[in-house]
């Protein structure tokens, strides 16, 4: 796809730091097919632009996202045979390998109803800031499905621990932004005047510095849940080796020994 435009969200770039808006307020930016597929199309899209640098994603009219459409996706998915609910439960997963993928740092900024697939997206983040009216839930089992759903039994408890996670999938209750702060679900809670520029502040700041190194840290951010202590060192001293040649580490000592702050350029 082109990332100039979108058809199922909104999407622009302001400087370096491209910004998701899920908009269908009137329902509380639910996902359809085409949204889920154009997302993941964005995203895999991402890896070879090298103008954004970090993204922003969040939703407009007061919610986040309030999951899968329950008359465009539910609906239909009761109706339909094992290939075509594989076929489904497969883009949905490859919409979060394509967010863990991408280079760029995620910013999710959470207000209101996050749930579900929304809270996925929330999950899959790289960052997650929250109002005071957050609320979140990992739903799935209130429709009578199971919580591993785009990899929640693997993100989260990563995110919260293990006991934590297992009382949100087999539960499906809410949290509060509080709950989810505590918890280190949420890295920050901000008024909802403030979210949106909070989170375009936060994503600048990171498009703004190293995003070759930016790119290497998430890469291996990733890469080293699988590895033990001694393979995860051996994988960060060629990664590091591999930044040192870059030009921004250059700039970087340049700048320091010139006392000035360093402009970083990516490569």
């Amino acid at each position: 796809m082109s990332i100039r435009s979108a058809k199922h969200f909104l999407w622009n770039v302001e400087g370096r730091v491209g910004h998701v808006t899920l908009n269908r307020p009137e329902r509380k930016n639910p996902l359809t097919f085409e949204s889920y597929a154009e997302l993941r199309d964005l995203f895999r899209a991402l890896t070879t632009d090298s103008k954004v640098r970090a993204v922003v994603i969040d939703g407009a009219g007061g919610n986040f996202c309030s999951g899968g459409d329950v008359h465009e996706i539910i609906g239909p998915l009761t109706k339909m045979a094992k290939p075509g609910l594989l076929n489904f439960t497969r883009m949905t997963g490859d919409l979060v390998r394509a967010m863990r993928a991408c280079p760029q740092p995620i910013v999710a900024a959470v207000d209101g109803i996050c749930a579900g697939a929304g809270a996925i997206l929330a999950l899959a983040s790289d960052f997650r800031l929250a109002t005071p009216a957050a609320r979140t839930a990992f739903l799935f089992v209130r429709v009578g499905l199971a919580g591993c759903d785009m990899g929640a039994c693997a993100l989260l408890p990563r995110l919260i621990g293990q006991g934590r996670a297992a009382e949100l999938l087999y539960t499906g209750r809410s949290f509060s932004a509080g709950e989810g702060e505590r918890w280190g679900f949420y890295n920050s809670i901000v008024q909802a005047d403030a979210l949106l520029p909070e989170a375009m502040r936060l994503a600048g700041e990171i498009a703004a510095g190293p995003s070759f190194a930016h790119a290497m840290t998430k890469k291996m951010l990733h890469r080293e849940w699988n590895m033990g202590i001694d393979e995860a060192l051996d994988a960060e001293s060629k990664a590091q080796a591999v930044c040192m040649q870059t030009a921004d580490f250059k700039r970087a000592y340049e700048a320091f020994a010139e006392k000035r702050k360093p402009v970083f350029e990516g490569n």
